[in-house]
């Protein structure tokens, strides 16, 4: 089964400091919303038989302007003053609390953090570790790994749309404008696989740009960073030889990175270490040779619109091809 398949994406699961935060501001404003709901429901109802009962007790129009209404009617008077008190109340205490998240959310930052900056693009994500070294940066697409119980801030940006991201276990949403980079941080406290998206739509595949975060302990994630930083292993057998001459002589060349290739481009995702990946195409697909070989074929079967075109290959080329690819681990 896909392993993806069963993360739970919600605000109600956090798994980090921000979300937490976040999560606690939800319950602290459902529970006072539930009980003025159930107090406003309780006063209509007693306003209701209170009035039915003074209306069965008229013994006539003379009388309808009895010493009795006058008393409902102050009563009326003191139950809307105490209902406009107890609104100013909540009101300014909701405020507190929204403001009070609002900073302890911003709030976290490290100088180890583990700095990231996310692009988006229709519809994929990239991701680009930043190291003050240049030999220790890299790019990876669709997928983040990051250290538990260790502050990561993202630098977000945009390159043709506004997109948002959002992890909702871990923090909260923030746009992606084109031409700003803008910084988010966050944190896990757990390990675990947590499921991102684009929460703001960006196009007709809005709906087919998820972004899974692995978080694992520290050493885990640093043995997955030396291997990231490391270019793609030369092919030890003739099929995926094959492959990569395939690769490089094909239009794959024309948009993807494989370093330690002559492939450079940078239109589409990083391949590199492709083979280590979950997913193809934004969270779309397990990543297995079945969905690879399809996805190669004929992309916009898949994902109409995509900016990845159809690719005609024979069927030993592909295999060839997916050979290749499925060693770049």
């Amino acid at each position: 089964m896909n392993q993806t398949a069963t993360v739970l994406q919600s605000v109600l699961d956090s798994a980090g400091p921000q979300a937490a935060r976040i999560e606690w501001l939800f319950w602290v404003m459902f529970w006072v919303t539930a009980v003025v709901y159930v107090a406003v429901m309780i006063w209509i109802v007693m306003a209701a038989v209170r009035g039915f009962r003074q209306h069965a007790a008229e013994p006539g129009p003379a009388r309808r302007r009895s010493s009795v209404e006058a008393s409902s009617d102050r009563w009326m008077n003191r139950a809307v003053a105490a209902a406009v008190g107890a609104t100013v109340v909540i009101l300014l205490g909701l405020l507190v609390a929204s403001v009070g998240t609002n900073r302890a959310v911003a709030s976290l930052g490290a100088a180890s953090a583990v700095t990231i900056k996310v692009t988006g693009h229709q519809w994929w994500w990239e991701a680009e570790y930043e190291s003050g070294t240049p030999s220790q940066q890299f790019r990876t697409a669709n997928e983040l790994h990051i250290p538990v119980g260790r502050p990561i801030v993202l630098k977000v940006t945009s390159t043709d749309v506004i997109h948002s991201i959002w992890i909702p276990n871990l923090q909260g949403k923030r746009d992606l404008v084109p031409g700003y980079t803008t910084a988010i941080w966050l944190q896990a406290d757990k390990p675990g696989l947590y499921r991102g998206q684009c929460a703001e739509f960006c196009g007709l595949q809005h709906a087919r740009m998820a972004l899974y975060v692995t978080a694992e302990s520290n050493d885990e994630f640093e043995r997955w960073r030396a291997a990231q930083v490391q270019p793609a292993v030369t092919p030890s057998g003739d099929p995926e030889r094959l492959g990569r001459d395939v690769f490089l002589h094909g239009t794959c060349v024309q948009c993807h990175t494989i370093r330690g290739t002559i492939a450079g481009a940078t239109f589409g995702p990083d391949l590199t270490h492709l083979a280590s990946r979950g997913t193809i195409a934004a969270g779309t697909l397990p990543n297995r040779r079945g969905h690879l070989a399809g996805w190669i074929s004929d992309p916009q079967q898949i994902k109409y619109g995509a900016r990845m075109p159809p690719n005609s290959l024979t069927g030993d080329d592909l295999q060839q091809l997916l050979a290749f690819l499925e060693s770049l681990k």
